[in-house]
């Protein structure tokens, strides 16, 4: 990956530390939909692999718990009918995983006032309203 935010000098991984698995997709493919294994199966095992930092595997580790089975990220891929095509998705979608598990986070909130004019102007919009509303009723006979 280039380099980014979270990834100042880029991040390489491995190719040995990448797992594909493929099989058959589902969907499109015409005769050769039942012959062909055009899915594919990405896995990166995130405690093991070399490609990333101490500080980095520990913040990719917690921000993407929720989609590890153990420590192994796993993306798959089958929109396209070909496997060569779903392989490049596959690597493309982990990366965009890894990137945004990189990112640092937003820099926190300063709280600011309303200005004196934004709450004048909102005091006199209620104040409008409010008349209106006190001028409803029955007319007088």
């Amino acid at each position: 990956m280039p380099a980014g935010p979270g990834i100042p000098e880029g991040l390489v991984i491995p190719g040995p530390e990448l797992s594909e698995q493929f099989s058959r997709a589902s969907g499109p493919g015409g005769q050769g939909v039942n012959t062909t294994d055009s899915r594919v199966q990405l896995s990166l095992d995130l405690a093991t692999t070399t490609g990333l930092t101490a500080s980095q595997r520990d913040r990719a580790l917690g921000r993407l718990a929720p989609r590890l089975v153990g420590t192994t990220l796993t993306v798959a891929a089958a929109e396209h009918r070909s496997q060569r095509r779903n392989r490049a998705a596959a690597r493309e979608r982990m990366a965009g995983l890894l990137r945004e598990a990189l990112a640092p986070p937003p820099p926190p909130r300063r709280p600011t006032k309303r200005t004196r004019g934004s709450q004048r102007r909102r005091l006199e919009a209620k104040r409008r309203r409010s008349e209106i509303k006190a001028r409803r009723g029955r007319p007088i006979e």
